[in-house]
């Protein structure tokens, strides 16, 4: 009823859809970040898959016992947005600290605090896109997301599934697979306009995060690139507002969440205090910094 509502006093106050020409950062006066814009509800909403909660995980260590969803925490979800739920499902691939694959489990079940803290650990990837003006994008996401809502993060951030195209692992060409995927359907970015081919694979972090007493993260991290001008239609389920934004600009953000004026995501603000801006300052030169051997651990 509450989400009905809410579509009525959109449409009522006017709220339209839109969207964004190509590398620019449209403004909107009830962002909390300076040339960022925020989304509404009527905006973009993407087809769902419907599948269901079922699946078997590989624990890593004690000999790779397997263990039946069954045995899982059962958390009551009825109060999480409808949408969000339903990606619960999705099969995540399982690792161990060497990033080796051990099996697969639910997004729900590798989100968990419960099963984190006994070593569930899964593969990831956060997607940096810079337009032509050297400018990053940047996205909130929205207060439905189950880990980490109202947090700013990079351009894209998620998983590649337990699915053959993105199991392959030569070149991390499955992981950039996922991320061409997840980049059309956060940031309605057309598939055809960012190829698997041309998100430039960095290195991979290790990190563990608590979003609050119930969910969190606990991923290796694959760090893609990309510069390119691109069209964005978001779906405001995933990305609350977005923008693109100058180093200088960023810094500022950084700032703000310092001083809890604004949230981003733990892996965002590890990545920019640890590595984003010199990366940034070598677009043309990314070559030097590629480490696919080593896993930094964070």
């Amino acid at each position: 009823m509450w989400r009905a509502a809410r579509r009525l006093a959109l449409v009522a106050a006017g709220l339209s859809r839109g969207r964004a020409a190509p590398g620019s950062a449209l403004s909107s006066p009830v962002s909390p970040v300076r040339g960022c814009r925020r989304l509404c509800s009527g905006d973009f909403h993407p087809p769902l898959a419907s599948v269901g909660l079922t699946g078997r995980l590989v624990w890593p260590g004690g000999g790779h016992r397997k263990i039946s969803i069954s045995t899982m925490p059962e958390i009551n979800t009825d109060d999480l947005d409808e949408q969000q739920v339903q990606l619960l499902a999705e099969m995540c691939i399982v690792i161990d600290e060497d990033d080796n694959r051990i099996g697969a489990d639910t997004k729900k079940n590798c989100h968990l605090n419960e099963n984190i803290e006994k070593g569930l650990l899964h593969r990831a990837f956060s997607v940096f896109l810079f337009n032509s003006e050297n400018k990053l994008l940047l996205q909130q996401r929205s207060d439905a997301k189950i880990t980490f809502p109202d947090c700013f993060t990079n351009t894209c951030c998620s998983h590649p599934l337990s699915t053959p195209l993105e199991l392959e692992e030569q070149n991390a060409v499955g992981v950039r697979r996922a991320a061409q995927r997840r980049m059309q359907a956060e940031m309605g970015i057309p598939l055809e306009q960012v190829t698997p081919e041309e998100l430039f694979y960095l290195t991979r972090i290790h990190y563990k995060a608590r979003s609050n007493g119930i969910w969190g993260e606990h991923e290796i991290d694959y760090i893609l690139f990309v510069q390119k001008n691109v069209m964005l239609n978001p779906d405001p389920n995933e990305v609350k507002s977005y923008c693109y934004v100058t180093q200088e600009e960023l810094k500022e953000l950084l700032e703000k969440a310092s001083r809890n004026e604004i949230k981003i995501t733990p892996w965002f603000k590890l990545i920019a205090e640890t590595f984003l801006f010199k990366w940034w300052d070598n677009l043309n030169h990314l070559k030097t910094f590629v480490d696919h051997a080593k896993i930094h651990r964070m």
